[in-house]
């Protein structure tokens, strides 16, 4: 996995999970506090995450097969896909689960130093983890808020390892405020409500996860910026003096597929048109090094045609789209 792909900050989240879970456990064990199993439940699925977007990364760098020719870049999408599914009925129907059943039958929370201090710990632990991803995410995100990062992202480790990482410290306070106030009151009721919020607050983060790796899968085209690269990088007003219309297709995070219908002069010749396609690939690579695989079709640009207006079976095709079809 290529460092853009985030492995520094999965592996920081890795550890600091494993530690977390563990000493959450324990916590559970001595003072029968429910929030604190469902967050120790909550710590193992996301580790459990954490290795499935690294065993992702791992699969995805296969070489491409005569069944696969564009390789294997999707795997990356399908194990964040994953990470999504476990989060939601690991982490947030257990954490669901448990709440209500402390909340059906309370009971008071013992030797009530051992959650706190565990609590304190994890908060300081994920807080090192989430600092982590924050930044090797800035390495990426440019002038985007963090909104549009975790939306327009290719690269999917980064958002569930930030999405992750920040619904953990959410959950850890939830978990200290139902531990708090069941110690003020005396009533267990309030750890199964904290925990109840933690699951609920798990489960909204999976959908988010599930609906943006979704659209991953299906296939997103480059980015707004990429997109006018490559139009740029096309086009050098001489052998090809336009684009007539072009579409683009992640394969992977890095991996990104072009198809172009180009515009030639008429009287060029065939070694001359060849030499054009060339030298527009060789300019494409070079400002867009991701471009893996790209296709360009010649054809003689007519204003006469494109006067008439776009072709029906025409898709937009980013912030410049043009005129689509075969």
């Amino acid at each position: 996995m290529s460092a853009s792909g985030g492995t520094k900050a999965i592996v920081a989240a890795l550890g600091a999970n494993l530690a977390i879970a563990a000493s959450k456990f324990v916590a559970f064990a001595i003072s029968g506090s429910s929030s604190m199993l469902a967050e120790g439940v909550h710590s193992l699925a996301d580790s459990g995450n954490q290795f499935l977007l690294l065993v992702g990364g791992k699969k995805a760098q296969q070489v491409a097969t005569p069944q696969h020719p564009f390789g294997y870049g999707r795997e990356r999408y399908i194990y964040a896909f994953l990470v999504s599914i476990v989060l939601f009925s690991v982490g947030g129907m257990f954490a669901i689960y448990e709440g209500y059943e402390k909340i059906s039958h309370p009971h008071d929370v013992e030797h009530w130093y051992w959650p706190v201090g565990v609590l304190v710990f994890a908060i300081i632990a994920e807080g090192f983890s989430f600092r982590t991803a924050i930044k090797e995410s800035n390495q990426l995100r440019g002038g985007l808020s963090w909104s549009q990062f975790v939306r327009r992202a290719k690269a999917p480790e980064l958002p569930v390892v930030l999405l992750e990482d920040f619904g953990a410290l959410i959950g850890l306070v939830l978990a200290l405020g139902g531990v708090g106030l069941a110690l003020i009151t005396g009533d267990g009721v309030w750890d199964g409500i904290g925990t109840v919020c933690i699951g609920v607050l798990l489960v909204l983060i999976a959908l988010v996860l599930a609906a943006e790796t979704k659209s991953l899968l299906l296939g997103e085209a480059a980015g707004i910026e990429e997109v006018k690269k490559i139009e740029a990088a096309i086009v050098d007003g001489e052998t090809v003096p336009r684009v007539i219309h072009m579409r683009t297709l992640h394969l992977g995070p890095e991996e990104l597929l072009i198809a172009a219908k180009i515009a030639v002069r008429h009287d060029d010749t065939a070694a001359e048109v060849a030499g054009a396609i060339d030298a527009a690939e060789a300019r494409v690579r070079a400002a867009v090094p991701i471009a893996r695989v790209i296709y360009l079709e010649p054809d003689i640009y007519s204003e006469a045609e494109a006067a008439k207006g776009p072709d029906p079976e025409a898709t937009p095709g980013g912030p410049n789209p043009h005129p689509a079809g075969p």
